[in-house]
């Protein structure tokens, strides 16, 4: 396994780690606004690169807004294109609360833990 850090930024960090089939890209910090360029540039590369399944560890991430959201729903298509999968771990109150107040619970698959997201087991 090889471990990358792609970015950090002051309210964010990105970092990348490749395992077997899958790509786990860990996220930290804030996903907002002022962020979330950072975090679409390193799905977009990793996505270029050809890796087609995606595991987003955002047990990290403290706040989480609309454009966030919004980059993990237009990467989630783009990667469902090149008939790949992207799948979250999340064990945070308040990120979650987001996430179902949206309806996106219902789109992404997420998980408690890394390895429950790799084996797909929800």
């Amino acid at each position: 396994m090889t471990r990358r850090p792609e970015e950090n930024h002051v309210d964010l960090s990105v970092s990348s780690e490749d395992d077997g089939d899958s790509t786990v890209i860990t996220v930290g910090g804030e996903v907002d606004v002022y962020t979330a360029s950072v975090l679409r540039e390193q799905l977009d590369q990793q996505i270029g690169a050809g890796r087609r399944h995606l595991v987003l560890d955002l047990r990290g991430v403290a706040f989480m807004d609309s454009t966030g959201l919004g980059v993990l729903v237009g990467r989630l298509k783009l990667i469902r294109m090149r008939g790949g999968t992207m799948r979250l771990v999340c064990n945070s109150e308040r990120i979650l609360k987001v996430f179902a107040i949206t309806g996106l619970d219902k789109v992404f698959q997420i998980f408690d833990s890394v390895e429950a997201a790799q084996g797909g087991v929800a």
